[in-house]
């Protein structure tokens, strides 16, 4: 069952590297601004997709149904103890004291595939949720307080 918190923490942060691999990177901290995530492969690309946030609950489904899985194989860039899936578009949090704006659910794609074949349809609505930065710092920590401020 998905837990619905309005409090929580952030668990991990991660990059993808430029590197022609797209290797992902496990970091402290991350620095945010209206094109996205410094030093990641995609920042300016799309600010409607710029930051992914996944729950700690994605892990716990896949775990459940018998996959393991590492953190940030889901693509995520920030790892967070509360589920966010519900939010809508133009839906606030604070991490810390960064604000971000709900623009999207997170499609699946085949990446998640060829990690398992399962993975998909087990994280059909579970996967991710995406957001941009709208105001406040721009730097984001492990352990930052996160809160959900209207949905």
């Amino acid at each position: 069952m998905i837990t619905e918190t309005t409090t929580g923490k952030v668990l991990a942060l991660f990059i993808t590297l430029n590197d022609g691999n797209k290797t992902r990177k496990s970091i402290k901290s991350i620095h945010v601004d209206e094109l996205g995530i410094k030093n990641d492969k995609f920042y300016s690309k799309d600010s409607m997709r710029s930051i992914l946030l996944s729950s700690s609950d994605s892990y716990r489904l896949t775990k459940e149904q018998g996959i393991s899985i590492e953190e940030g194989l889901l693509g995520e860039n920030i790892l967070l103890s509360i589920n966010p899936y519900h939010l809508k578009h133009g839906d606030t949090l604070k991490i810390g004291s960064t604000y971000l704006e709900i623009t999207q659910n997170c499609t699946l794609c085949n990446g998640l595939s060829k990690v398992n074949p399962r993975l998909p349809k087990i994280l059909k609505s579970d996967r991710g949720i995406f957001a941009k930065y709208i105001k406040g710092s721009s730097e984001i920590k492990v352990d930052d307080k996160v809160e959900i401020l209207d949905y």
